[in-house]
């Protein structure tokens, strides 16, 4: 019997890690909502025109030999950023209406899955106007 597409997404595991190598991490599962953020704290926090960001379920997040990235307010009670204390790779976010624990796409090892692919890209009137904006596929009202 041949599994889904459905199923070997679920089964799907992918490594990821900061600049430094200090902290390393899987994500299993299929992403969810990938998108790109130009808001103004995404492109100060990445350091260019956007963040690349996809969920996945909080326990499907795995931070190996138990090494977490450093968490910090970034709105406080709405929102956390989570780094690496040593070389500061952006990693993941924790957003209080958003059941999804946010990892930075480019942080995996391989980002080439097609379920990484953005569907919005949030904040299209702060991003930079050279670039083209990622289609809305979803529809999404953030924008």
């Amino acid at each position: 019997m041949n599994a889904t597409p459905d199923i070997v997404a679920a089964a799907q595991e992918r490594s990821g890690g900061c600049l430094c190598g200090q902290i390393r991490f899987t994500v299993r599962g299929k992403a969810v909502y990938p998108h790109t953020c130009s808001c103004p704290h995404c492109q100060k926090l990445g350091g260019g025109p956007m963040i690349w960001w996809a969920g996945f379920a909080p326990e499907d997040v795995t931070w190996e030999s138990g090494i977490e990235p450093a968490w910090y307010d970034t709105f406080k009670d709405e929102a956390q950023r989570g780094s690496c204390p040593n070389c500061h790779s952006t990693l993941a976010a924790i957003d209080k209406d958003v059941p999804e624990l946010g990892i930075v796409v480019t942080a995996l090892d391989d980002t080439s899955g097609a379920d990484l692919v953005p569907v919005n890209q949030s904040f299209r009137d702060n991003a930079v106007n050279w670039l083209p904006q990622v289609p809305d596929t979803q529809h999404s009202p953030v924008g």
